[in-house]
């Protein structure tokens, strides 16, 4: 039996009152377990981001989620389940996934891997697709969510497609505020990003998507070199986050920035020389790369208003988590305004 977690905080606010947002008590995370073996949608936190979790055997579940979301039905779900053992019942695991679960999971870590036969995940989950993306989150609310559902759990971010990432329950209750979606509230999400998925379907290992997992230290621990994921169909992704255009404000957002301009909002990272702007917010005065990608979707949140003609970011290392970073920040900028 798990040792159960008592020092979980939450970030309480007002929307408390409006029944919307729960505090994740063992009889609220039991309702809202109840609410997913009945068909309905649970917001809920992971460590890298909140996510909008529905029972992934449900088509209607499912289809739920895809409507909520505005989601293209071509974009496939990431899986997650409370333990290895559970996962292995709808994927095939190979040599190097085993090695990766058992020293990443749970984690910020995603494997695609080839489904077995007659897998009960609903097809709308994976796109139809043979392939499932799949992950032992770490959080110790979404690991109890799921482990009292006794559900997998399809669960892509909670918010509308294209927008900023939630990485607290109020940025879910903001950016789904017409649908009747209960909200665990587990505070600031730890990672702040999404996880890093790779493709273990294949010979060699590619990454889909970098995020709050290293891939130096994939690398590391399989002694080989994962490389780089060619979309060559982007409208027919193998995982979530392999879209031109996502992760977006509602403001221009300017990446790699040389000057500012006094009327936008500027994210800076470690020391700096500019003075004229609007607002600024540090991703981490110390250029903590952790620290910073922690940081990303909350302050990207907090700048993203009609007050400031855009939001200035200045250039992010290329490097450990700057990768996940400046690939959240690229596709960010991508938003094409009239």
């Amino acid at each position: 039996m798990e040792k159960k977690d008592t020092k979980i905080r939450t970030s309480l606010h007002p929307a408390v009152e409006e029944n919307k947002i729960l505090r994740p008590s063992p009889n609220n995370i039991s309702s809202a377990a109840r609410s997913l073996k009945q068909g309905k949608l649970i917001a809920f936190p992971t460590e890298t981001v909140y996510g909008l979790a529905a029972n992934a055997m449900s088509d209607q579940s499912v289809a739920k989620v895809f409507q909520v979301k505005e989601r293209p039905s071509f974009n496939p779900l990431i899986i997650h389940f409370h333990n290895i053992k559970s996962a292995k019942k709808f994927v095939k695991f190979n040599k190097h996934a085993s090695i990766l679960a058992k020293k990443f999971w749970p984690g910020s870590l995603t494997l695609v891997l080839p489904k077995k036969k007659n897998c009960m995940i609903s097809l709308l989950a994976s796109a139809g697709l043979d392939s499932l993306a799949i992950r032992v989150p770490k959080n110790k609310i979404a690991r109890e969510l799921i482990k009292k559902s006794g559900l997998p759990i399809a669960a892509p971010s909670a918010n509308i497609s294209g927008t900023i990432s939630p990485t607290t329950a109020k940025h879910v209750l903001q950016n789904l505020p017409k649908n009747n979606v209960k909200i665990l509230d587990g505070g600031k999400c730890k990672v702040g990003i999404e996880s890093t998925i790779i493709d273990l379907t294949k010979k060699n290992i590619f990454l889909l998507r970098p995020g709050g997992l290293e891939i130096s230290k994939i690398e590391k621990i399989l002694g080989l070199k994962i490389l780089p994921h060619k979309n060559t169909s982007p409208s027919r992704p193998k995982s979530p986050g392999q879209m031109n255009f996502h992760y977006a404000p509602r403001i221009p957002l300017r990446i790699n920035i040389k000057r500012v301009v006094p009327s936008e909002a500027l994210l800076s990272f470690g020391k700096h020389k500019y003075r004229s702007f609007k607002k600024e917010l540090n991703l981490s005065f110390r250029g903590n790369l952790k620290e910073a990608a922690s940081n990303l979707f909350k302050m990207l949140h907090t700048l993203d208003k009609k007050k400031f003609s855009s939001i200035a970011v200045m250039p992010i290392p290329k490097k450990g988590l700057g990768i996940a970073i400046n690939d959240r920040l690229l596709k960010a900028s991508k938003r094409k305004f009239s």
